[in-house]
């Protein structure tokens, strides 16, 4: 497969409302789309850096100089996915550009050949079950108003963002009002010590799926010490970055499930080989969220169709973040979302949309 060239674009993306965690508040997303060109067909991607460095080190600006500067001219002449993540292997980190640029020459890849990227990961289910992410709320009445509004929309899941002073009281209030039936798990974004293990512990009266990152993403020994202590399952994100990271969190102990973000892994290829570890050795994985607009989405869904996502994951309604998408709309049926049946990522952005949206261009000729 030939590339011709491959166009950069940013474009700023408002957020129905403020989206809190527990190292930033987000009210707009500033998205780096790929778009791959060959003469027989285009691929699209997504890039999931934020505009800052605070979920991880890669940040939008430094990701968009990595891919001209070093990734796309280490292309090969006639890349496919697989010889594309080859190439880009001696790049240390850029796990996000490296993603995006390994994804839009799949998608190109997949569209010429008439292939869905779910078929090609090895998917086996047609839609998948919805969870949706809570942000940090003002107070526990705005907290259970929406989640009163997600649950009656039909999400199958709530995941609640806490931190330090915004973590028992608002999970058992939850847990208390909507009953021990609710799946519920938190998300603490590495906002703890291992000094708070005897805390953490009282979240296990309430019955979650998991607490998600309690500690700092490079230590997977403490992450190991504190499984031992509480009894909640503890499910590690920041921290999984390859399937080296991987095993080696499966060989301490440090967790019992695994968030997949494929853009914090470097691409759906690495994504694959994490869930096909971790279904090896009996742990779960579900499919994060970065608050993709639906390009991102698209692909997100053909990886949490594998057979091992057997929890519900981030990948919400495109309503749940954006008024207007970039693409058709991804909508909930039965608290599910269809999977993409189309060539790639089976999805197109739509041109008038995008154009309105969009902040700056930037062709690289290859």
């Amino acid at each position: 497969m030939k590339i011709t060239g491959i166009e950069l674009r940013r474009v700023a993306m408002p957020l129905v409302a403020p989206f809190q965690t527990s190292f930033t508040t987000q009210t707009e997303r500033d998205v780096l789309l790929l778009r791959v060109v060959t003469p027989e067909a285009e691929g699209w991607s997504e890039c999931v850096a934020m505009s800052d460095p605070l979920y991880s080190p890669e940040y939008v600006d430094a990701a968009a100089d990595v891919l001209r500067r070093f990734l796309i001219p280490a292309l090969p002449a006639r890349p496919d996915a697989h010889t594309t993540h080859h190439a880009l292997h001696p790049f240390k980190g850029h796990h996000m550009a490296k993603a995006a640029l390994e994804t839009a020459v799949l998608d190109a890849q997949l569209r010429t050949s008439g292939q869905p990227l779910a078929a090609f990961l090895g998917a086996t289910a047609d839609r998948v079950p919805a969870g949706v992410s809570v942000g940090i709320m003002p107070s526990i009445p705005h907290l259970l108003e929406a989640v009163t509004e997600y649950l009656h929309e039909g999400y199958r899941r709530i995941k609640l963002k806490i931190q330090p002073g915004w973590d028992l009281a608002p999970t058992r209030a939850i847990r208390e009002h909507f009953g021990p039936d609710l799946l519920l798990q938190v998300d603490a974004n590495a906002a703890y010590t291992l000094a708070d293990a005897p805390h953490l512990a009282k979240l296990d009266d309430l019955d979650l799926l998991l607490i998600e990152q309690p500690l700092a993403h490079d230590d997977l020994v403490q992450h190991a010490q504190l499984a031992k202590k509480i009894a909640t399952p503890i499910c590690l994100d920041e921290s999984i970055e390859s399937a080296a990271h991987a095993a080696a969190a499966i060989t301490l102990g440090s967790c019992s499930i695994i968030n997949i973000k494929p853009g914090r892994v470097g691409g759906y290829l690495e994504a694959r080989r994490i869930h096909d570890l971790a279904r090896a050795h009996g742990l779960a994985v579900w499919c994060g969220g970065m608050l993709e607009t639906g390009i991102g989405r698209a692909a997100n869904l053909a990886l949490a169709a594998l057979p091992g996502f057997t929890l519900p994951g981030d990948t919400s309604a495109s309503r749940r973040y954006y008024t207007t998408d970039l693409t058709p709309p991804f909508e909930l049926h039965d608290g599910h979302l269809t999977v993409p049946t189309g060539p790639g990522i089976g999805i197109d952005p739509i041109p008038a949309i995008l154009d309105e949206v969009t902040t700056s261009t930037e062709w690289i000729p290859l």
